[in-house]
């Protein structure tokens, strides 16, 4: 192994190293209540050394946001693959067990991710990691798209714009996510998220269908 690999390497290592540090650090304190000095202490880091790979705290817990963002898509891809023999309750079912899946990868980064999009916090990144979030969330869309619009082709799903309906699921979950998580706050026993998903998801997949 050459010089440069092993320095790469290595630069790698500390930006994962980091990133785990980051990551505890969320999940106990939250995005807000979280600071690079926090990060850095549990990383066994410098702060310094911290700004060396992320230039603030909004472009590290973005990175975060790509891992889930990568993972929701795989999951994304795996329904559109293989749902063309599944009925039309079954194509719902999927996806929404899909959708739950990614929530369960990674609840705290996934939460911190819908208040990440609707912040100011994009406008803190630099342009790679912000075209690379874009286009990861671009896909993931256009994804939910075909699931609806092969649908619609084989007159499974009533005839309506399949990015809307897309955007219909997304609302759906995310706002399930963010509502069921702003009541386990007061009330740290209910948990209903999936029971309440799967209702929500029952009633959709009766409207769109023909």
């Amino acid at each position: 192994m050459g010089i440069q690999e092993r320095k790469k390497r290595e630069r790698e290592r500390r930006r994962q190293q980091i990133m785990v540090a980051a990551k505890r650090v969320f999940s106990v304190k939250g995005f807000t209540g979280a600071t690079m000095e926090d990060i850095a202490q549990e990383a066994e880091l410098s702060p310094g050394t911290l700004y060396l790979y992320f230039k603030n705290k909004d472009e590290l817990f973005s990175s975060l946001s790509i891992r889930i963002l990568q993972y929701l898509n795989l999951r994304l891809e795996h329904v559109v693959n293989n749902e063309k023999e599944l009925t039309p309750d079954q194509k719902i079912a999927s996806l929404r067990e899909a959708l739950y899946d990614v929530y369960e990868f990674d609840p705290v980064i996934l939460i911190n991710m819908f208040h990440l999009q609707s912040s100011d916090t994009l406008k803190n990144l630099s342009p790679q990691l912000l075209a690379d979030l874009k286009g990861l969330s671009r896909s993931s869309l256009k994804l939910l798209g075909k699931i609806f619009e092969d649908g619609i082709a084989k007159g499974d799903f009533i005839e309506r714009h399949p990015v809307a309906l897309a955007d219909i699921v997304w609302a759906i979950f995310s706002g399930l996510i963010l509502w069921e998580e702003s009541k386990r706050i007061i009330n740290d026993n209910k948990n209903y998220l999936k029971q309440t998903l799967e209702i929500a998801f029952e009633i959709f997949a009766r409207g769109i269908k023909k």
